[in-house]
């Protein structure tokens, strides 16, 4: 017993000693969202509701030191869900990280804050969230191997089989006032159906994007394109299949889904409490063999200012549309602000 407690007490001082020895920066967030939201509905009775809620991307984390080589940080949301959890090991050519973080399709060009900070990334947008990954980065380079996603809602197709991880890599060339990012991803999978028949489903992101200052103006944009994106890339265009595939009539093969989106960022910062920006983005979707499954658009477009009352205490007021264009969907129209304190 003796010994247990001598080695438990060692392993603490070694604990200790090792934390110690590291640089922990802790830090935070608490937004709320405070919207009116006017909802046409076709075919029934229009809603108009106000909404206040704690985002659930508020968040307190912390990145870490612990040699010139090893770093690594951690960050939770509210629920308390992982946000991010990683550790990177710079080995000199290059780095080399494990964990959770963000995945290279995540350029985050626009500041949109409604429905928890959106930044577009439905409608127009690249964004692929925060997935565990293995990823290399080699200066402006970063490619990441994770889990490819899949979906088991096809008709008569409940299983699947994934033989190799997704894919993404991005290459980001800076200047003093300009960036140019070149993205790509892929993955593969097979669905399964009670027989034993399966279809392979292919999904492929290619994107470009940027921004450019110039003084106190700003400009930032994306462009992409790819066949089953949905799979790969977060989008909304009101309907479940959006950016997915289908099977087809003969239930023997899918009919693939290409898409493509843009979109564009305009802001000016007016002074250190003030500053505007204007964004606009839409995302287009177009079925092979498209008997039955119509083409699905959704654009969406915002005006913001943001109120910095003290360091890191602001509000940004914004008033903007959700438009699904089809005649038989709805559109969004709202007008809140989000008050975000970092601490």
């Amino acid at each position: 017993m003796k010994k247990i407690i001598a080695l438990a007490a060692a392993m603490l001082m070694v604990a200790g000693y090792a934390y110690a020895g590291s640089q922990w920066n802790f830090y935070g967030n608490a937004r709320i969202a405070t919207f009116k939201v006017d909802t046409e509905i076709p075919g029934s009775r229009d809603t108009d509701n106000y909404a206040q809620s704690l985002q659930s991307n508020s968040r307190i984390g912390a990145t870490v030191k612990a040699s010139d080589t090893v770093t690594g940080g951690f960050e939770y949301g509210t629920g308390v869900n992982v946000r991010k959890l990683y550790g990177e090991w710079n080995f000199g050519a290059g780095s080399l990280l494990v964990g959770q973080t963000y995945t290279p399709l995540n350029p985050f060009y626009s500041n949109q804050v409604y429905n928890t900070d959106e930044g577009l990334a439905d409608y127009g947008g690249i964004y692929s969230g925060r997935e565990a990954m293995l990823r290399l980065k080699f200066d402006g380079f970063q490619v990441a191997l994770l889990a490819p996603k899949t979906t088991t809602t096809l008709t008569g197709y409940t299983a699947t089989d994934t033989d190799i991880p997704a894919i993404e890599a991005r290459y980001t060339y800076s200047q003093n006032n300009f960036t140019v990012d070149v993205m790509a991803g892929y993955q593969t999978y097979d669905v399964l159906n009670a027989a034993g028949a399966s279809i392979s489903i292919d999904s492929y992101v290619l994107g470009i994007g940027g921004t450019i200052n110039i003084g106190q103006f700003y400009l930032a944009g994306d462009v992409f394109t790819g066949q089953n994106v949905g799979l790969m890339i977060s989008m909304d265009t009101g309907k479940a299949n959006g950016g997915t595939p289908v099977i087809n009539a003969a239930g023997n093969d899918t009919n693939d889904n290409n898409a493509v989106g843009y979109l564009v960022v305009v802001g000016a910062k007016i002074n250190d409490m003030f500053s505007v920006e204007f964004g606009y983005g839409t995302t287009q979707t177009d079925f092979d063999e498209t008997a039955g499954n119509p083409d699905d658009d959704v654009t969406s477009y915002y005006a913001q200012a943001t109120i910095t009352l003290a360091p890191g205490v602001f509000i940004v007021p914004e008033i903007g549309t959700i438009d699904y264009e089809e005649n038989n969907q709805n559109e969004i129209d709202y007008i809140g602000a989000k008050w975000q304190i970092n601490f």
